[in-house]
């Protein structure tokens, strides 16, 4: 209806005397209880609203200040630096170099020109599909490389990319390299230890974290440093026994042996007579600590202290010190070995050649089984065993290094003769190339024994006797004659300086049973004799072609590392000998 039609409508009504409060275009056609609910809905609404507001801006103001803040306000996590490793005298060995984490926002990285995407994946040393791979995350945080170099991080930060941020961390240097891998360790992309002292020594090294508050943009950009929570606390130096130049000189002697001799692995040990520090320790094959890629677990494999082995005729200097000790023989007491067998227990012993009648001085010389044999069966079994168990064999190390094994001697009430016989010359026991070297300290420290320590000593420890001087004594002159011409070790020699050691052969145990083409040769000395200073043990793991025996193999390994050990610390001679001696039949009996 027009408004034309409505006035005229209006006049109308009035000009009949109808009133305009009734006139038919005020009239409601709506009922009344419909506005009166409208105006209540309405009331019932304003009520809520200042409710809700009375109790955001009262009640939860707290909450909300801190889910705002949540939105804007970041903790950052300041990282420590890890502590150094350092040899004995300060070379280090170990350090932390600053690097950067890069990061990103995939939904801000996804705006990217193209062109800058494909010249961060150059930098980060990855495919364009690769890069991609890791934007396309739904994930609202993803790293892209960690320990990336700090060149290339001021590269990638020169293409300005919104959502790539870096993180500041530490990478791990080893500036010897395979040369102290074994001793030293690596850590992992988090700075954790993973082996060896780092691994050991985690709490001591890594410190403690710090960390601030700052304000971050939307695209994750710093825009106020608001306080520092903490102070990082950085880790704590360690200083190791390693001696550097003694511990490339093992490196160098026992990698020489296994390339030489074609074997499948060495090891060698350097122990400090006086305080128990391990001066060198050696593994060949080894890898490169700083770059792991190619890694493999024949590399990993720490041989000196995890593999345990048949020692051979290295075990038998502690049946006899037993013997002499319990004056059951003397250094001269005689022994019918035959013409190079007997029957023990049921069963054939050998001895590589006839030796007849000898004493015990000849036994250990010329490294007769039948007549170690014969000087065990004539003791209780428990004696050996209690022996075998002071110097530590079978017994779990508390070096503090991880990884270290026990080895295995059987409980002595379950021997049979022929056991307790094949024992006396090492075989049916197995122990670790670090334990024989240390057992071997009741000889050169005058029958006591003492704790290995692979951090610097500064105190003199304090032994637990096992053997008595007299017994110490005599066992040092024995062992010498091992290297003296007759000997089993000449090749052990080193010109200057009288030494002293024994060497010892086992065949390798394969699916139950003594292999007859796999050896592991080793010789376990001390130098020099007339004061010793260090006990050197070396191991030869399958050497192949015909020279196998333990006197061969790894006889010249302890002549070229005493030799460059004691010139080294400068060690006075105490031998007029300067040419070593070896007859033709060096070869001879050299088990």
């Amino acid at each position: 209806m027009s408004r034309a039609s409505n006035v005229n409508t209006s006049r109308v009504a009035a000009s009949k005397g109808v009133a305009f409060s009734k006139s038919p275009v005020l009239a409601v056609r709506l009922p009344t209880w419909r506005s009166r609910v409208v105006l209540f809905v309405l009331f019932i609404a304003f009520v809520a609203l200042a409710v809700r507001a009375l109790w955001l801006q009262g009640v939860s103001t707290q909450f909300l200040q801190k889910q705002g803040a949540s939105r804007y306000m970041h903790t950052l996590e300041l990282p420590a630096t890890r502590g150094k490793i350092t040899d004995r005298d300060g070379q280090v060995l170990a350090s932390s170099v600053p690097v950067k984490a890069i990061w990103a926002i995939p939904e801000d990285v996804q705006e990217a020109p193209p062109a800058k995407l494909k010249q961060l994946a150059r930098l980060l040393d990855m495919s364009d599909a690769e890069l991609q791979k890791k934007l396309d995350s739904d994930r609202s945080f993803v790293y892209l490389k960690r320990q990336v170099e700090q060149d290339i991080s001021d590269q990638i930060a020169k293409l300005d990319i919104d959502g790539i941020q870096t993180r500041k961390e530490y990478k791990r240097f080893y500036p010897q390299g395979e040369v102290t891998t074994h001793v030293v360790g690596f850590t992992n992309v988090e700075d954790q230890g993973q082996e060896s002292m780092e691994l050991a020594q985690q709490k001591t090294l890594q410190g403690i974290p710090g960390s601030r508050r700052v304000i971050k943009d939307r695209l994750g950009h710093i825009v106020e440093d608001i306080e520092s929570v903490r102070e990082p606390h950085d880790g704590k130096d360690l200083v190791l026994s390693i001696d550097s130049k003694i511990q490339y000189i093992a490196f160098t002697q026992i990698k020489d042996a296994v390339e030489k001799f074609h074997a499948k692995a060495g090891a060698a040990v350097v122990l400090d007579v006086h305080t128990g520090e391990v001066l060198a320790l050696a593994n060949w094959p080894t890898y490169n600590p700083n770059d792991r890629s190619k890694l493999t677990g024949e590399q990993l494999r720490n041989r000196v202290m995890t593999d345990t082995f048949e020692p051979g005729s290295s075990l038998k200097p502690f049946t006899v010190a037993l013997a002499l000790d319990e004056k059951r023989i003397t250094p001269h007491t005689m022994f019918d070995t035959g013409n190079g067998s007997a029957l023990i227990g049921g069963h054939i012993i050998h001895d590589t050649h006839p030796h007849y009648l000898i004493d015990v001085q000849g036994i250990i010389q010329k490294s007769s089984n039948i007549g170690t044999s014969k000087i065990a069966l004539g003791m209780p079994a428990q004696d050996m065993w209690e022996m075998f168990t002071k110097v530590g064999f079978g017994q779990q190390p508390k070096w503090g290094f991880p990884g270290a094994v026990a080895g295995r001697v059987r409980p002595y009430k379950s021997w049979r003769t022929v056991e307790q016989a094949n024992m006396s010359f090492g075989q049916g026991i197995s122990v670790s190339l670090i334990q024989l070297a240390r057992a071997y300290m009741i000889f050169a420290r005058d029958g006591d024994i003492i704790p290995l320590s692979f951090q610097k000593v500064t105190e003199a420890p304090h032994g637990t006797p096992v053997i008595s001087p007299k017994t110490a004594a005599e066992m040092r002159e024995m062992l010498e004659m091992v290297t003296q011409p007759g000997g089993s070790a000449v090749k052990a020699q080193v010109p200057g300086y009288r030494v002293g050691g024994k060497t010892g052969t086992a065949q390798k145990v394969l699916n139950g049973r003594y292999s007859q083409s796999k050896y592991i040769g080793n010789f376990i000395g001390m130098a020099p004799m007339s004061n010793p200073r260090f006990i050197i043990a070396a191991m030869i793991d399958e050497p192949g072609g015909p020279v196998h025996v333990g006197g061969d193999v790894a006889g010249p390994v302890f002549s070229a590392l005493a030799a460059q050990a004691l010139r080294a610390k400068n060690v006075a001679p105490d031998s007029d000998l300067t040419h070593i001696i070896i007859p033709e039949s060096a070869a001879q009996g050299n088990m």
